[in-house]
């Protein structure tokens, strides 16, 4: 009765989609979604990038993974990615498992291509290989990607500090580890009078997990206790 939800009910895109990315921590040009998601974010940008070949919003997911993956819930997006069916989308999460290789948790995430490698760039591929090399993030990995395609400007994503001051989620993670747990204490912080069954829905956690969460914020915080 109360199995971890996986998916949104419906996929972002769009402003929705930029709100929720600059809600992230990513620097578009835009008004910040309050405490989106991490990884459907994630899961949404990457299809943007891959299916619409938005190389800018690829770079930028890029450079905010390679700042802010050590709070990823990996099996949260391990879970999601196991239903994705885009097959540029799978090649490039199994590239970024290759990247991040020395963070094992991420490793289920390269069972998710095989075959031949993947090429960002619909076409020139092999010219801008021969005249650049290969983006060294995504070297021997089943994502083939020039070096001059996906920009890394470590200025257009927040840094966990500042990112940890504006998503109550992401706090939570840095503060107890990246969990379903933590995206729990972050959602009660906005909204603490919710039930334990609409937490598991909002953090896509179990409904086990949920009560035991509303069970020690009331400890917490009863007769004005913890702040």
């Amino acid at each position: 009765m109360y199995r971890r939800q996986l998916q949104r009910t419906e996929p972002l895109g769009g402003e929705a989609l930029t709100a929720a990315m600059v809600g992230i921590g990513m620097r578009f040009a835009a008004k910040a979604a309050r405490t989106p998601n991490i990884e459907d974010t994630l899961l949404f940008a990457s299809k943007e990038g891959l299916e619409r070949h938005d190389l800018r919003v690829l770079s930028v997911l890029v450079t905010w993974l390679g700042v802010h993956s050590p709070w990823i819930n990996a099996d949260r997006l391990t879970r999601l990615l196991a239903e994705e069916t885009e097959p540029r989308v799978r090649a490039f999460w199994a590239g970024v498992a290759h990247w991040l290789k020395t963070d094992r948790r991420f490793a289920r995430l390269a069972e998710l291509h095989t075959g031949p490698g993947v090429d960002l760039l619909p076409t020139g591929t092999e010219f801008q290989l021969a005249r650049h090399g290969e983006d060294p993030r995504f070297e021997g990995s089943p994502l083939r990607v020039p070096a001059n395609v996906l920009r890394d400007r470590p200025a257009d994503v927040l840094t966990p500090a500042e990112l940890a001051r504006r998503h109550a989620g992401y706090r939570h993670r840095v503060l107890i580890g990246p969990s379903y747990r933590a995206d729990m204490w972050g959602a009660l912080q906005s909204s603490p009078s919710i039930s334990a069954a609409e937490l598991a829905r909002r953090a896509y956690g179990s409904f086990a997990t949920a009560w035991q969460v509303k069970r020690d914020w009331t400890v917490l915080h009863e007769n004005g206790g913890a702040r």
